[in-house]
């Protein structure tokens, strides 16, 4: 929905759905009922998750006309999407593979190319549109510096193929839509200071003359392009868990000229292990689960020790300082008994957003839902309006 600070939504991957009949079929039930009640005379913005298999199906028997005629019916529009999870994201072993296929894969520059020519056909007049996408790979899968920076070569390339496609679309239709990379612990792109270093080191020094040769533009026509093209996600837990601070990050990106095509306004969970240590143990514990990632960073005396997930930081360290764990845990709550989490966070962005806006995007996304603790857990619906509500308050 549209908001004095830019159009807000949240995103559909709480919604089950790999193949699109089924999340469609999620969307129906869900969405107007949400809409009902917090957008009910007005357009309702949605961030939709389309899975890999859905982006094929989407181009089959009409079903694209059919849900483009769905939201034109339920005064609903779309201006992002999700392109980071490509395969399985509900009842299923996510974990690292929720970066598989990686950018290495040419199946990923090609899952994305379907995603950008489907918002093309959804996008209402007037509006840039983006889809947010993974930061290249998982480190972890590259042991050496040497194997590190080889796959960072393949995957600019193929984000650079991107590039030409949405120059493409822009030339036929005037749409300005951008690829919004999303930094993420334990990603090769894990926070702002590696995404800028690529930024200027990997894309505008190999994107420049690619499309000067590609295009026939211009020096100066190309890195234009780049930075019309390639923006960052800014995933406010991600930040978070690096210890990153706004404004800090914000500068950065705002003195190097790099846009932010969207904020996932999300929490992590932080813990002090100042007291009550063992209490705050067994606490987290409960967080433990076996679905998605939870990167941990732990941060003592400006020292840091990072973990590749919950279970791993829990057995092989002994707690102290303050941990943060990759968790999207509500936004509505910030005190889960001596658990904290990152909320604050999201007010200083979202506060800088109101002074100084710096992008039209702004997406919810919580997608834990079905594996917190049971005492968090609410029905689907009444949670995102919950959470839609609690950001709706704090833009006033």
């Amino acid at each position: 929905m549209q908001t004095p600070h830019g159009h807000l939504t949240y995103c559909s991957n709480i919604h089950p759905g790999e193949k699109w009949h089924d999340h469609f079929s999620a969307l129906r039930t869900s969405v107007p009922l949400i809409r009902q009640q917090l957008s009910p005379d007005a357009p309702f913005g949605l961030g939709v998750r389309i899975a890999g298999l859905a982006s094929k199906d989407l181009h089959r028997d009409g079903g694209l006309s059919a849900f483009r005629d769905w939201l034109s019916e339920n005064n609903t529009y779309v201006f992002t999407l999700n392109g980071f999870p490509y395969g399985g994201f509900h009842n299923t072993r996510v974990k690292q593979d929720v970066h598989a296929p990686d950018w290495i894969q040419p199946e990923r520059r090609d899952y994305t190319i379907r995603l950008f020519r489907v918002l093309s056909q959804l996008l209402p007049d007037g509006l840039d549109g983006g889809v947010s996408t993974s930061p290249l790979s998982y480190r972890h899968w590259w042991q050496t510096e040497t194997s590190r920076k080889e796959a960072v070569a393949v995957a600019t390339h193929h984000i650079l193929e991107v590039v030409v496609e949405l120059l493409d679309i822009r030339r036929k239709t005037g749409q300005v839509l951008h690829l919004d990379i999303e930094p993420e612990p334990d990603g090769i792109l894990e926070n702002s200071i590696e995404f800028v270093d690529w930024f200027k080191d990997e894309l505008l020094f190999r994107g420049v003359p690619y499309l000067i040769q590609k295009k026939g533009l211009s020096e100066t026509e190309a890195e234009e392009a780049l930075r019309t093209h390639v923006q960052v996600c800014y995933d406010v837990c991600h930040f978070a868990v690096e210890f990153e601070d706004p404004d800090v990050v914000l500068d950065r990106l705002e003195a190097t000229g790099i846009g932010v095509g969207k904020i996932q306004i999300s929490s992590a969970l932080k813990v002090d292990f100042g007291n009550d240590v063992p209490e705050k143990v067994e606490l987290l514990r409960r967080f433990d689960e076996p679905v998605y990632l939870h990167q941990v960073v732990a941060q003592s005396d400006a020292t840091q020790l990072k973990f590749p997930d919950l279970d791993a930081a829990l057995w092989n360290s002994t707690p102290s300082g303050e941990w943060r764990i990759h968790y999207h845990v509500p936004l509505f709550v910030d005190q889960y008994g001596l658990l904290k989490s990152t909320r604050d966070e999201i007010v200083r962005v979202l506060n800088r957003q109101k002074t100084q806006p710096f992008t039209r995007h702004l997406e919810v996304e919580t997608y834990t839902w079905g594996v917190l603790p049971p005492e968090s857990q609410l029905p689907i619906e009444e949670s995102i309006v919950r959470e839609m509500t609690w950001v709706k308050e704090q833009l006033l």
